[in-house]
């Protein structure tokens, strides 16, 4: 008996040692800094995955072709889409939720010596049995349980509905982003388009106004002219000139815009379709009722508070159903190694039924918080309501702005024109001098880029606009295969898909 009281204590103090060297091996683990090796690689490995799996760009970019490489590529549109696939997956996996437990367990047992047991009569006191055991000291057993709960059923199917409303959530979400990147898609085109068209013409003249700003300052030291002349000749030039390198920085980062939006490697050279001018200008069939009742029932930021709004009342039925009692239905198979036993194997079944009555008590709280989300929501949709209408109207002004100083620049920019080849035909019979005509190079040279940026912000805003009423602005059933075919889909979709005539689709099924 003693000798085996110490091996019992040994084997209690070596367990002891093991457990308190891996707590001490647990409590010595320290932070470990990434390596400058593990750094690099990853930079490297992000510097190639930006532009991995891209068509490469064998031609001029057309403004469909621009669309279409920002759809495809742009990173924060694949970041909205692993969004909305990441919601896919959780409706997915709510799913499994609702399916009963199947459940199987394999244990082993062992112990030191036998398990004993003496027996006492309650009557005269007295032992009534000798000390024996029922059980091995080793015993494996194993069972395959398949369990049930109708309550956890029930939770768990609202549970995975919610899961949808969120799936449709991230499809609005990915509609906003698709507007988004549109829109600025076409902003930076024809501003990108305007500096491409006018750089060489640019940087010609601007070769010659310093030839002749450096000409009329030795004019003036040389005193062959008036101080005050040739000042002002000066001071003309370099205003017409600054306002040019302004009008040129805008539109040159335009292009770099539009490089990242597409998501091209940054310092990448491309070339862009150079449409000709004289395009119309967009008219608008629709009413501004009209268009406020589009953009109330198309804005995505609408529908999802509203897909909000259903998740917030199904939470409140599953407050409900946490009142009910949980019934829960077990069967299983099972199976014991124990020899003393008189049967090894054996199948089992039972019913439960449990009731947190506190849930009762906690039902008024959980609905007051419920209708309060349920305030709040509606206080945001009719707030966001009254934006968007807002949104609609200021983007019908900005339109009507944008159509205004477009033919307002247009007409400078003829007259200026025709001032021009009046000038020119008037040098060539040296009516006039080089300063004269070097001027009216310069403004019309301003007069064209800002003729181009007015065209270009006519288009801006159209797009705002469609956005602001919530037209979607690729088509719903486009194949996407590759570059060409998804091109030619926008293309077809944005001469049927305008606000020039009522038959607008406003249909929001989505690409992707």
């Amino acid at each position: 008996m003693l000798s085996l009281r110490k091996m019992f204590e040994g084997k209690i103090h070596k367990l002891t040692v093991v457990v308190l060297l891996i707590a001490m091996s647990g409590c010595s683990l320290v932070p470990i800094p990434l390596s400058i090796s593990e750094i690099k690689d990853q930079a490297r490995l992000d510097k190639e995955a930006l532009v991995y799996g891209q068509e490469a760009v064998t031609g001029p970019i057309s403004l469909y072709e621009a669309i279409a490489r920002a759809l495809k590529y742009n990173l924060d549109f694949r970041l909205e889409l692993q969004e909305k696939m990441l919601a896919q997956r959780n409706l997915e996996l709510s799913r499994y939720d609702m399916l009963p437990g199947f459940v199987s367990n394999l244990n082993y047992d062992s112990r030191s010596n036998f398990s004993g047991a003496n027996s006492r009569s309650l009557i005269t006191g007295q032992e009534s049995l000798v000390s024996s055991t029922s059980a091995d000291r080793d015993i494996y057993s194993a069972d395959l349980k398949l369990s049930w709960n109708i309550l956890d059923f029930g939770v768990s199917y609202m549970r995975a509905r919610q899961a949808a409303d969120s799936v449709l959530i991230a499809e609005e979400s990915k509609r906003k982003v698709i507007n988004r990147i549109v829109q600025d898609v076409r902003s930076a085109y024809w501003r990108a388009v305007s500096n491409d068209r006018l750089i060489m013409k640019l940087e010609d003249l601007m070769v010659r106004v310093k030839s002749a700003i450096a000409e009329s300052k030795e004019v003036e030291s040389k005193k062959l002219t008036r101080p005050l002349t040739a000042l002002t000749y000066q001071r003309e030039l370099i205003g017409i000139k600054r306002e040019l390198e302004k009008l040129q920085r805008n539109l040159s980062l335009a292009k770099i815009q539009l490089a990242a939006l597409m998501n091209l490697r940054p310092g990448e050279a491309f070339e862009l379709v150079i449409p000709d001018r004289g395009r119309a200008v967009h008219s608008i069939a629709f009413s501004p009722q009209m268009m406020e009742q589009m953009a109330l029932e198309n804005r995505s930021e609408i529908r999802e508070l509203i897909y909000k709004k259903r998740i917030n009342a199904k939470e409140a039925k599953v407050a409900i159903l946490n009142l009910l009692p949980g019934l829960n239905l077990d069967v299983g198979g099972n199976y014991s190694g124990n020899s003393f036993l008189f049967n090894n194997d054996w199948l089992s079944y039972g019913a439960r039924v449990s009731w947190n009555l506190l849930n009762i008590l906690k039902l008024p709280a959980t609905q007051r918080n419920i209708r309060a989300k349920d305030q709040v929501l509606d206080a945001e949709r009719l707030a966001l309501s009254m934006a968007i209408l807002t949104q609609v109207h200021v983007g019908i002004a900005q339109y009507e702005h944008a159509k205004r100083e477009y033919r307002t620049a247009s007409d400078y920019f003829e007259t200026q024109s025709k001032i021009l080849k009046q000038i020119e035909s008037a040098r060539k019979v040296e009516s006039v001098n080089e300063q004269s005509l070097i001027r009216e190079q310069m403004n019309t040279l301003v007069a064209e880029v800002k003729y181009d940026i007015a065209f270009a912000d006519i288009e801006n805003t159209y797009a705002g606009l469609l956005g602001a009423v919530g037209i979607d602005p690729i088509p719903y059933d486009v194949k996407h295969d590759s570059l060409e075919s998804l091109s030619e889909s926008l293309k077809n979709h944005f001469e049927s898909c305008n606000m020039e005539s009522v038959d607008v689709s406003l249909r929001v099924d989505m690409l992707y």
